[in-house]
């Protein structure tokens, strides 16, 4: 398969398709789909929701967050200090959740693709211990 397929499959019927969330994006949508958090609440809950495969740093996360907050995906949700030290919090807008909600649906479309390949071509999908699929 061309790896411009997915692009051109998009042009072909009219629609820019946007570019795959890159791995910190995805993760703090996902923290704040559920909620309004503030930073140490990002970072601590993207790190339990990846069962630890993302562990962002502080200046990661705040580059991300001001490039979500630009995009419209994100917004600013006030601000207030706990022991001495501001805590700005953050919500996912409707357009952050429906960026979310195609990136996962694009992500089991892969998955099933990949499995279906697999299955063909005889190899076994060995689900991963303490992963849910």
């Amino acid at each position: 398969m061309n790896k411009h397929m997915g692009i051109l499959q998009g042009l072909e019927y009219g629609v820019r398709m946007p570019a795959a969330l890159n791995q910190p994006s995805f993760w703090i949508l996902t923290a704040l789909a559920s909620r309004r958090r503030h930073g140490y609440e990002i970072l601590r809950e993207t790190a339990e929701a990846s069962q630890g495969s993302v562990s962002l740093k502080v200046a990661t996360l705040y580059a991300a967050l001001e490039r979500l907050e630009a995009d419209g995906l994100i917004a600013a949700d006030g601000e207030e200090i706990v022991a001495g030290r501001a805590r700005r919090y953050f919500v996912i807008t409707d357009d952050g959740a429906s960026r979310l909600s195609a990136e996962v649906e694009q992500m089991e479309r892969s998955a099933r693709a990949a499995r279906t390949q697999l299955a063909l071509h005889k190899f076994a999908f060995t689900p991963v211990e303490g992963i849910a699929w």
